[in-house]
């Protein structure tokens, strides 16, 4: 079993597809310290820089409270003050009762694998995350992949399946995390009222970064209250770790009762959530950095002369596709020499021949660093 285990190591080895570890021994703000450099890290999906931006005076007092573990699952004992004081925050934020979750990915597959099952169905977008994919899988629906953003063939998939399914769910994510790009989430809460659906949206990408509170791009899009399911991240642009999900009070009930990753996860520490609670409160009403990593994604594409305009344009996620996976390892490790943290994405992760560098901007980072970037960038892709 070893041997078998070790030729297909070697097998992604030879197809540039092996992943290691780097450690990480210090985080300054943007930048981290790797193998005695700092670099600059362009592999955080900390959007908004609270992760290391926080202070911690904030949560101290957690710990003298509660000590550090919860120990047990919610439906336990689990289920701490900080808990409840989180998920009001939340409901009074997005105006629905709101759940949190040990993680995102625990989240996706609780919602998809808690609400649907075999006589149902799920419609995807191809591009979805992993999370959501193994969710579909874990649920034992059926499910149906339309090409990535086109709401065309969704609509057609929803004709012709639809109504053998008891029930259905469409799903996607907002801001999508390879890639940077979003649907047109109106037509999609059109789609799924016309064709009696759940939506349900992944918002990781979006919370913090989007919308006037930074409630997502449902409510930058205007379409926050008709969203099913919204599920967001404390692990991204809030800073902390967790997640959570938004939906009318008997869902919310349902999941309690449904959701194996809920029922069955030990709860997140109190000073965990103390945390999430402190970064909640500060990306809501940061709008300055809000807007700062918004203008530093648009003038960075300026930059590389790839805006496309709009909204698109503010989105801090900038994949730089090279497409085959020895090119992209080539231009990280350029880019380390050169004090620049940015690992290679590689298949499985992106589809075949879309090997490339995924570019992630926090609002702590400083113009003339992302200038000398970009022009490394135009002259290594020329």
């Amino acid at each position: 079993m070893l041997e078998d285990l070790r030729r297909e190591l070697d097998s992604l080895s030879a197809r540039g597809r092996r992943r290691t570890l780097r450690v990480i021994s210090a985080r300054e703000g943007p930048r981290v310290r790797v193998e005695g450099r700092w670099l600059l890290n362009l592999s955080s999906n900390d959007y908004l820089g609270l992760a290391t931006g926080l202070s911690p005076e904030s949560v101290l007092a957690v710990l003298e409270e509660f000590g550090l573990g919860a120990g047990a699952a919610r439906l336990l004992s689990g289920n701490h003050l900080y808990y409840a004081r989180l998920e009001e925050a939340l409901a009074e934020l997005y105006g629905r009762p709101a759940l949190v979750f040990s993680s995102g990915y625990l989240a996706n597959l609780g919602v998809i694998s808690g609400l649907v099952g075999r006589k149902d169905a799920v419609f995807a977008d191809r591009l979805v995350h992993a999370s959501l994919i193994d969710g579909m899988r874990l649920s034992g629906a059926s499910f149906f992949r339309y090409p990535h953003r086109d709401l065309k063939a969704l609509e057609d998939l929803l004709k012709k399946h639809r109504g053998r399914f008891r029930r259905a769910m469409i799903l996607t994510e907002s801001v999508f995390s390879m890639d940077g790009d979003f649907p047109d989430l109106p037509r999609m809460v059109e789609l799924a009222r016309r064709y009696e659906a759940f939506l349900v949206v992944d918002e990781a990408h979006a919370v913090g970064v989007f919308g006037e509170k930074g409630l997502g791009l449902a409510e930058e899009m205007g379409v926050l209250s008709e969203i099913d399911v919204l599920i967001g991240t404390f692990g991204k642009a809030l800073g902390s770790y967790g997640a959570f999900v938004v939906a009318e009070d008997t869902v919310r009930t349902y999941l309690i009762n449904r959701a194996r990753s809920f029922i069955f996860t030990t709860a997140l520490p109190p000073v965990v959530v103390a945390a999430s609670l402190a970064g909640l409160r500060e990306a809501t009403t940061s709008a300055e950095r809000r807007a700062r990593v918004r203008a530093l994604a648009r003038a960075f594409r300026q930059a590389l002369g790839e805006t496309s305009g709009g909204l698109a344009d503010e989105v801090p996620i900038v994949p730089v596709i090279v497409g085959e996976e020895e090119r992209a390892l080539s231009l990280s490790e350029k880019l380390f020499s050169a004090g620049f943290l940015a690992p290679a994405i590689r298949p499985p992760t992106v589809p075949e021949g879309t090997a490339r560098l995924r570019l992630s901007l926090r609002a702590d980072m400083e113009w003339r660093d992302l200038e000398r970037l970009a022009g490394i960038l135009r002259e290594s892709c020329a």
